[in-house]
């Protein structure tokens, strides 16, 4: 704590995304958009599977945790992002950006735990069909939900504690669209190093054994598939597996190429670019994911929709 009394920046200044005005407004329209989808989508899902009884089941209780999930993720960086592209003031404070990163660290742990208990959901559904309501009950799953969102917080709440209690000297312009550990790291007037070694160890932990146990989930849900005589059993099996896997496979290959590699290869610009990508493209695009090869959300959906009193009326 004693780095604390040395630090003389008061705030930041997050750079985010320069250029003309008329490009800055027109990264302004597009970003809207992308959180507007993002939130409406991620909603709608949510919405649906709550109110249709047939949609409560383990694979869509996590779904809609990860619809949650996604909602907060991207509004704890897009809001920010949208309003500096508009204004000159581009100040955060000390305590501010500390909160910011704290939310999205603990957000993405979070996911990557929950990718990986959705992978281990359906090893179980496919593998052993007839222990698979036995073992994945609403008690068992609320655990495994609740152990992904606290197992993100407190990986969070020491990773983050332990970048900002650094001396921070000046300058404090971050070149990046939110505070993240990289460019913030950038900023620090003392050696980084001890800070690298562990972010790249527990960014290995978070990252890498989530990823593993996702394989290995997969590994052997590929081994029962092909072992099933029925052509059809086997796409249906596959089918149900697909979003998930392009939507681990989003944001695997994303965060591990920002998170996993060494200094010498940073590169904060295409850091900034691979960042916007998993944290405001990739959350627009799970709903869709999940939904439109999905028969049963989408008959759910439709279901919903005709209820509406806006569809009762043109039916009329």
């Amino acid at each position: 704590m004693g780095h604390v009394n040395q630090t003389s920046v008061s705030e930041f200044i997050i750079l985010g995304f320069t250029g003309s005005r008329e490009i800055c407004f027109l990264l302004f329209i597009i970003f809207s958009i992308v959180y507007l989808i993002t939130i409406t989508g991620n909603a709608t899902v949510m919405l649906v599977l709550h109110v249709d009884p047939s949609l409560h089941t383990p694979m869509y209780f996590f779904l809609r945790n990860l619809s949650f999930l996604e909602i907060c993720y991207s509004s704890v960086t897009v809001p920010k992002m949208l309003t500096n592209i508009l204004k000159e003031d581009k100040r955060v404070s000390f305590i501010g950006c500390a909160i910011q990163m704290h939310f999205f660290l603990s957000l993405g742990t979070t996911e990557c735990f929950l990718l990986a208990v959705m992978a281990y959901d359906r090893y179980m559904a496919i593998c052993h069909p007839l222990q698979y309501h036995l073992v994945m009950n609403k008690r068992l799953c609320q655990g495994l939900a609740a152990g992904c969102w606290a197992s993100g917080t407190l990986f969070s709440l020491g990773n983050t504690s332990f970048i900002f209690t650094l001396p921070f000297c000046g300058p404090n312009i971050i070149n990046h669209f939110f505070c993240d550990i990289p460019p913030v790291l950038e900023l620090a007037c003392a050696d980084t190093s001890a800070n690298e070694v562990t972010n790249f160890v527990i960014g290995s932990v978070i990252l890498l054994t989530p990823f593993a146990l996702t394989l290995a989930s997969y590994a052997c849900v590929a081994s029962t598939v092909l072992k099933m005589r029925s052509v059809e059993g086997q796409r249906r099996a596959f089918s149900t597996c697909a979003a998930h896997l392009t939507s681990v496979s989003l944001f695997y290959g994303t965060t591990s190429f920002i998170y996993l590699r060494p200094k010498a290869s940073y590169s904060l610009e295409v850091d900034k670019l691979l960042a916007l990508f998993y944290s405001a493209f990739t959350p627009m695009l799970n709903p869709l994911i999940y939904t439109l090869r999905n028969k049963e959300v989408m008959g759910s959906l439709r279901r919903f929709s005709s209820k509406l009193p806006l569809a009762k009326k043109r039916q009329k």
